[in-house]
């Protein structure tokens, strides 16, 4: 990508905002956002000429800038087009089943999903590059048939490490692995061999790497009656997995994980984290006294590990945190396909001027090997451009995973005077506009942000506000999901759950969720 458009992918300062899953419907603009204006808070509608909305994507980013667009602008009308039969995006297929309070703010979407102003529509995608054209809505149907475009669809594909072996069947990615358990329909096939596994590595440390090994650890009791898939419960039950090696590239005090999360697996009853090797903590006992108080708690609870383990019982399950390691290659298992021998890291040092510096880590001559039967690649994920950006202009960031913009504002650069300037009525949401970083928290006043750009372009006349036909100009050749279709797939998968003790047992495929509503 042109090097002009590095400096639009810029993050946002916070709009603020009173909590994740219960958001006030009245909410003025803080002081400390870019937008001046109060827009008095209203679902109601309006009988101005009506603003349609494109939102692309039904998770967290989508649905909380449907949600501050509809509270302030009475004569809005939003459509949310979602590939999949099933809402709510990273929420439902990405949030730890044993982590049920994040999935909270689901509560918000649907009170959201209920005002007539907003309509959904499950099974239909957008410029989907990976389907034939009469198979997908064009970038180009949208652009004529509503005032204005959201992109909120995320980021749907893996980071590589890009070294040998990474192809083997036993390694898969973070992403992978939490779809599968979370019953995400492009991941039933997963089927991890777990059972004829012991040691695990997961290359990377942030919040998902601890999450993937909570799962690989935990004890199943408090799983059975969450909303994991029966069948990776079972899976789980099978699994002879007893050693998990987090491994990072950098040092223990860049490490992405939080406090939180940390602790969560710290005090995991049936696991006991191995003690840091003292090289590991020599940055802290140097820099100790210069680090922000979340870091000095992060750790804290990693050093007092052998006062945790102390006090469990029948541990038979260990974790560890590496660093400044970097894998260079992954080697089968000698009989079985399925499986990995082990794994080879060639160990890094670490340069750093000072505590505020960036740290750099620096490849050395020597290498390490790891016995693992599995591995996982837990490096981050990429959004994917849709089919029409390049007609449309529209700049994608391949590196980062991300569109152009400037407060949500899509930005591209003009042909004849080479200044970057808006896409009118194009915007962007969520992960596809910063890069895959921040939770659910984050992405919510980010969004709020995005919908005040949006408000702020509407009421300075900068958006084109003609009459537009929205979803009946689409040419639609299949079955979309409405929000009523989508209550009664919600309604059969609790039924299945009641019956096994569960909240819900979701449908792990596309058809299963189809034949509900056909």
């Amino acid at each position: 990508m042109n090097r002009r458009y590095g400096g639009m992918l810029r993050s946002l300062r916070p709009v603020a905002c009173s909590g994740v899953a219960r958001v006030p419907v009245r909410l003025g603009v803080s002081t400390g956002s870019r937008v001046g204006v109060r827009f008095e808070s209203t679902s109601t509608v309006s009988d101005e000429s009506p603003f349609k909305v494109a939102i692309v994507g039904s998770g967290p980013a989508g649905f909380y800038t449907a949600y501050r667009l509809l509270s302030k602008l009475p004569n809005a009308r939003v459509d949310m087009f979602e590939a999949l039969p099933a809402p709510f995006g990273l929420s439902r297929f990405g949030v730890a089943p044993d982590h049920p309070e994040v999935k909270n703010c689901q509560e918000k979407f649907e009170e959201v999903a209920g005002w007539t102003n907003f309509r959904f529509f499950g099974n239909v995608s957008v410029g989907d590059i990976h389907k034939n054209e009469n198979e997908t809505v064009s970038l180009e149907q949208l652009h004529n048939n509503y005032n204005s475009i959201v992109l909120a669809y995320g980021s749907s594909k893996d980071r590589l490490l890009g070294v040998k072996g990474e192809e083997l069947a036993g390694v898969m990615s973070a992403r992978q692995f939490v779809g599968w358990y979370n019953g995400h329909p492009e991941f039933g096939y997963l089927n991890p061999p777990l059972e004829d596994a012991e040691d695990a590595i997961i290359v990377g440390n942030g919040n998902v790497a601890l999450d993937v090994a909570r799962m690989l650890l935990s004890d199943l009791s408090r799983l059975k009656s969450t909303d994991i898939t029966e069948q990776a419960y079972e899976t789980l039950k099978k699994s002879r997995v007893k050693n998990v090696r987090i491994v990072a590239r950098r040092g223990l005090l860049q490490s992405a994980f939080t406090t939180k999360e940390v602790r969560e697996l710290v005090r995991e009853p049936g696991a006991a984290l191995v003690p840091l090797e003292e090289q590991y903590m020599e940055p802290y006992r140097q820099f100790g006294q210069f680090l922000d108080r979340k870091t000095k708690r992060l750790i804290q609870v990693l050093d007092k590990a052998r006062e945790e383990n102390e006090k469990k019982e029948n541990v038979n399950k260990s974790w560890r945190l590496d660093y400044l390691r970097s894998p260079v290659q992954f080697y089968k298992h000698g009989t079985d396909e399925r499986l990995l021998s082990s794994a080879k890291f060639q160990v890094n040092t670490l340069i750093q001027d000072d505590i505020k510096s960036p740290a750099s880590a620096v490849a050395t001559d020597d290498s390490v090997m790891y016995k693992c039967e599995l591995a996982f690649r837990s490096i981050g994920y990429n959004a994917v451009p849709l089919r029409g950006f390049e007609e449309l202009s529209i700049p994608f960031d391949t590196k980062r995973g991300a569109v152009a913009n400037e407060y949500g504002r899509v930005v591209t650069i003009d042909r004849d005077s080479g200044h970057a300037k808006a896409l009118p009525g194009y915007y962007v949401a969520g992960w596809v506009k910063n890069g895959p970083t921040g939770v659910i928290a984050e992405t919510m006043r980010e969004s709020f942000e995005v919908a005040e750009t949006i408000l702020e372009d509407y009421y300075s006349g900068k958006l084109d506000t003609q009459t537009r036909a929205g979803y009946e100009g689409l040419n639609v050749g299949w079955k979309s999901i409405s929000w009523a279709d989508w209550l009664k797939i919600d309604q059969a998968e609790k039924e299945r759950g009641k019956m096994v003790g569960k909240e819900r047992e979701k449908f792990a495929s596309v058809e299963e969720m189809m034949n509900v509503v056909s």
